[in-house]
């Protein structure tokens, strides 16, 4: 076997390992990072109350600034939301998976930090197969705001997330530099209306031609 397929190999071994310890570290409550399709992100079992506080404290996160989720499916996604309203079932097919968080009536029993003030959660599928294999694998939903701390430029590579969170976070699972420019584009569904929160990888404009007049352009 050559040197390079030998190096390969033992990478490859490495990467495995780091992430049979994530899927531990996640079902004992801590937090791991792990990349998604925009940036690095903090993720915890998001139906754990003391999990979301734990991503909270460590990002010096707003309360008022709900923390974002990924599931892995549509079967997961009815584990955190009420309902999909006809809009919603637009968006999920035309933009999943994908950078397109849509902020949907969440579950009463939710931790405190995943829900606006309307009782919303943001959540999306992520179209990195690293980010979906950990939430599939997990079993639960994991939150996913981005590995930085609160003011800070989002960590694009492993490096710049642990330069935030070495010593306090374990696990880090590595996909590489990521090519994110913007976080997911931010959009509550309200009375069967798109309202937008915030512009990110996907335009408004691409939302409002998927949704036609139920674009509701002020926030």
């Amino acid at each position: 076997m050559s040197s390079i397929r030998t190096k390969s190999s033992e990478k490859s071994d490495r990467n495995a390992e780091v992430f049979s310890r994530a899927l531990e570290a996640l079902r004992r409550g801590e937090v791991v990072v792990y990349p998604t399709e925009t940036f690095y992100g903090l993720g915890a079992d998001a139906l754990s109350a003391s999990a979301v506080e734990a991503v909270v404290a460590l990002k010096g996160r707003d309360p008022q600034s709900p923390v974002p989720l990924i599931v892995a499916d549509r079967g997961m996604l009815a584990t955190v939301v009420q309902e999909i309203p006809r809009i919603a079932e637009i968006l999920i097919e035309r933009f999943w998976p994908g950078p397109l968080t849509l902020v949907l009536p969440g579950l009463k029993d939710l931790p405190g930090p995943l829900l606006n003030k309307s009782g919303g959660v943001g959540v999306r599928i992520s179209s990195h197969p690293l980010a979906t294999r950990l939430t599939r694998e997990s079993g639960r939903p994991l939150t996913a705001t981005s590995a930085n701390l609160s003011g800070k430029q989002p960590a694009k590579t492993i490096e710049e997330a642990m330069s935030y969170f070495s010593g306090k976070i374990e696990i880090f699972l590595d996909g590489g530099k990521l090519r994110g420019k913007k976080g997911s584009t931010v959009v509550e569904i309200r009375d069967n209306e798109l309202v937008p929160i915030r512009e990110g990888e996907i335009s408004l404009s691409d939302l409002k031609r998927a949704v036609g007049e139920d674009f509701r352009p002020d926030n």
